[in-house]
């Protein structure tokens, strides 16, 4: 997760990553609800039911062209929101809470049709998600995302990151 002013310096650096890996890299992209069921499978969501919530991730996925194109033909955002519990694995979560959200509840917010996903409250959530929803063809093409996501399965899934290294060295 980006949570600094980027730097002429860093951009480039993400260039350099994107050039390096977009050969490489294949669609792997998971929907929303594979990772909902990650995220329930592996912490204990307390579901928000609030409103405002939901707006926020549907108005974010539809005003957003790039979310926007993620969306299945003829569908429309089905946005679910949780906030992640300081138990068993989320525990974990908390105790390493960046100090920019200390105190703070972390937000989850998934949309199903598009898999949109929004965390707010945890770089930490919010990169290990991103390492394990994967990629898909337009996110490929974004030197950004391309680089986020080699750091974030660095961090998370070393297996797969060998394996595209290994693909680079054919």
């Amino acid at each position: 997760m980006i949570c600094e002013p980027v730097s002429e310096e860093k951009i480039c650096e993400w260039r350099r990553i994107h050039e390096q890996y977009k050969d490489v890299l294949t669609p792997n992209r998971k929907s929303g609800k594979e990772v909902l069921e990650y995220l329930q499978n592996k912490y204990v969501l307390d579901e928000f039911n609030d409103e405002r919530a939901f707006r926020v991730i549907y108005e974010t996925v539809l005003k957003n062209e790039f979310h926007k194109q993620k969306l299945p033909k003829s569908s429309q955002p089905e946005p679910k929101t949780f906030i992640l519990k300081s138990e068993g694995n989320g525990k974990t979560i908390y105790d390493n809470q960046e100090a920019i959200w200390e105190n703070c509840p972390i937000f989850i917010g998934v949309d199903l049709s598009s898999g949109y996903v929004q965390i707010e409250g945890s770089c930490l959530l919010y990169d290990e998600i991103y390492a394990f929803q994967g990629m898909d063809e337009y996110d490929i093409e974004n030197c950004v995302k391309v680089a986020e996501y080699i750091d974030c399965i660095k961090r998370f899934n070393p297996k797969l990151y060998n394996e595209i290294c290994e693909r680079l060295n054919r």
